[in-house]
This record gives structure tokens, sequence and C-alpha cells, in this order.
């Protein structure tokens, strides 16, 4: 691996755009020179592994971090496997930009990353490592370094060995321990308020598709007009799912919009959502820049009119729609979608029911989505009918 032989401790991530139009992200050297490794492991991630642009590019990040702490260190990008307790103490201390007299603070302060951010980049770093063991261009010693025997007793029933009896399973050596801090989900208030604050119809239909469909961000700016079939019966266009839906579709953007899920679903849809789009499309109708584009949420008032809009403009817009509503705080898009679960489970929705609107393959990736209230709890334990006690003998 090229970097090996450079003093220089600086790295960055750089986005790569091949002539197909697809991009993928790697990490360059202090002469912009490709980290040849790191390359190849992320080109594999994107190719190989069909990952997101986005996935290789947080991976990238991580990576550079990782080949800067190996220099800055002395140590060659494979011994600093034997280290990574040091680089964790690194990466919550040390600067984020590289500097030629780095200075760590001292007790008491500010942390530069939290443990959900340093536990990220060794992800990344372990998926790195691990794909270099198996090309041959690091030992195989470095496995050892990233995991170790864990025992299956300190399991859920449902996962442990045949019989329930104990076995061996790889664990994590390196680990921090995250707060237990969900996110929290968008209340019905904040909704109805972010909703009275927009002033066009896209933005209602944008604030709509996020708390009444949960639809992720990177979905919703990545939606075509094909692939909503508000009709009652769509077998006429080849779809068997009776009644008004959407269909979520993987498929490369040039907005970098992307569906996180390998897998289409179709989202049934209510009547307020149908509404939303029928304005939507009346305002859409009389921007003649917009007519052609097949994306549903294009660019109506700034920016390239007709452009589909990225991802990152549903945060500002969120951002502007909050203050405009003087809420107390910022929404953000994923804590829509956390309202629409918590919102299906507290109307009688089933989990599996849930995994299959949010796009998940296993139930069990749903848990995190639900936020009962204390009202729904306290609700919960009225329902339990009390004990009657018997009286004289009956």
């Amino acid at each position: 691996m090229s970097v090996q032989a450079h003093p220089s401790t600086i790295f960055r991530s750089f986005r790569v755009l091949l002539p197909s139009g697809v991009a993928y992200w790697t990490v360059l050297d202090f002469e912009l020179r490709v980290a040849e490794g790191a390359d190849e492991f992320l080109r594999h991630k994107r190719f190989g592994k069909d990952s997101a642009e986005s996935t290789t590019e947080a991976y990238a990040g991580a990576i550079a971090l990782y080949l800067r702490w190996c220099g800055e260190s002395g140590r060659g990008w494979t011994t600093g496997a034997r280290h990574l307790g040091m680089f964790m103490v690194w990466l919550r201390h040390a600067p984020r930009r590289p500097s030629p007299t780095p200075v760590f603070t001292g007790t008491g302060a500010k942390q530069v990353r939290g443990p959900r951010r340093v536990n990220a980049v060794l992800a990344a770093v372990r998926e790195f490592l691990k794909y270099t063991v198996g090309t041959g261009a690091a030992p195989a010693w470095v496995i050892d370094q990233l995991y170790e025997i864990g025992d299956s007793r300190d399991l859920p029933a449902e996962v442990r060995g045949e019989y329930g009896m104990p076995r061996g399973y790889l664990k994590v050596r390196h680990r921090l321990h995250e707060p237990d801090d969900p996110i929290d989900r968008a209340s019905d208030e904040e909704i109805v308020a972010l909703v009275r604050a927009c002033r066009s119809a896209r933005d209602r239909l944008i604030v709509l598709l996020m708390a009444r469909a949960g639809i992720r961000r990177g979905e919703l700016v990545g939606l075509r007009r094909a692939d909503l079939h508000f009709v009652l019966d769509a077998r006429p266009l080849g779809c068997p799912v009776l009644g008004s839906h959407l269909h979520v579709i993987r498929r490369d953007n040039i907005n970098r919009a992307w569906a996180k899920s390998r897998n289409s679903r179709a989202v049934p849809v209510d009547a307020l959502l149908l509404q939303a789009h029928d304005q939507y499309v009346i305002e859409r109708a009389a921007v003649p820049a917009a007519v052609d584009s097949d994306f549903l949420l294009v660019n109506l008032f700034r920016g390239r009119i007709g452009a589909p809009m990225r991802p990152g403009a549903i945060n500002e817009l969120l951002a502007s729609l909050s203050r405009r509503a003087d809420l107390q705080r910022r929404i953000r898009p994923h804590q829509g979608r956390h309202g629409f679960a918590d919102n299906v489970m507290a109307a009688g929705g089933q989990l599996d029911e849930l995994a299959e609107l949010l796009g998940h393959t296993s139930p069990m990736s749903s848990q995190p989505y639900l936020h009962p209230s204390h009202q729904r709890l306290r609700d919960a334990v009225e329902r339990v009918p009390s004990p009657r006690l018997p009286r004289h003998g009956d």
C-alpha cells in the first residue's frame, strides 16, 4: 500500500465521478495521490457490495483519520491494528484537521468526538483491515487484533446454539459505551405546526411524506413521478398493489439521493397525502422548467429551477420551517419517520407491519423507532383489569 512510504500525515477523502455518472469516495495523500489499498476497498464497497455513495463517503473519512493517526504516531497501517485502543484515545481528543504541532487538551475539556462517532470510525476501519487481510495486503494476525471469542450465554435465547447450549462467536475488541439517547420523535403538534408554516404545496407534501408515510430523506428526493400510483387500481399500470400507494426503489440518482434498503417496497398513502400531492401538481405545472423532470420533488423557487432537490435541502427546509413555526427545537427529517412509526404502533399496528412500511428486513430493526409516550404507558397499565378478591369464601 503506497501510503506507508509517505511521512506526511495529511489524508483526506475525495469524491470520484466515473464517466458512467456513478460516483464513489476515495482517500488521497498529501500529494493528491490515491491511497491504493484504501481505494481498492472503497471501490469494492461501492461496486462489489452495492453500497451507497454516502457509505463510501463515511468510510473514506474514517480511513483517512486512521491513516493520519498512523502517520502522526509513526506506525505502519498494519501495525496500527495492535494499538487501536490508543487510536480511540486519539480520536476523542485530536483536532479535526492535521496540524504540525497538534495540541491535546487536558482533563475536563470538551472532547472532539463522542462515543458514537468513535465507534462509527472503528467499524469502518475494521471493515477496511478485514478486506486487506482477505486480499493478502495485510497479515492474518490483524484479524486477531480486531475480534475476540465471546460466549453466547450473554445473548438472547433466540440466537444461542442448538438446545440453548453456549457457543463461541466473534465480538469486537474495541468499542466505547454509547449513551442511551434515542432520537426523539416529532410530535403530532410539531408536524401540524410545520405544515401550517409551509408557504408552498411542495413543502407541505414533503412534510407529510415523512410524517404520514415514513419516507427517509434520501428516498424522498429520489422519488420519481412514475413511482406514485395514486389510483384505486394500479393493475392497468402493471402493478398488483391495490389502492393508492407509492414505490420506494433503489437507484442511482443525479442528486445523490439513495434508498437505503436494497429491496423495493410499496407504501400505502392516505387521503391527506393524496390531497397534498394534487395541490403540488397544480403548483408545479405553473413552472415551465419543472414540467419535463421525472423527479417528483424539484426546485421551484431558487437554485436551478426544475432540477431535482438534493438531500441536504430537506434539512434546510425543516430548519427554516421550525424557526417559522416558532418551535422550541429544530425538527430533523428522521424525527418525522420516528413519529410515523410510533403512530402506527399506537394505532394497533404490528411489528412486522411496521418493518414492511419502514423497509426493514427484520422486525427487530424497527425496535429503535418505537417511542411510547408516558400517556401510552399509563393507558397500557390501566387496561390491565384489577383483580377481584373473593368475599366470604366465594
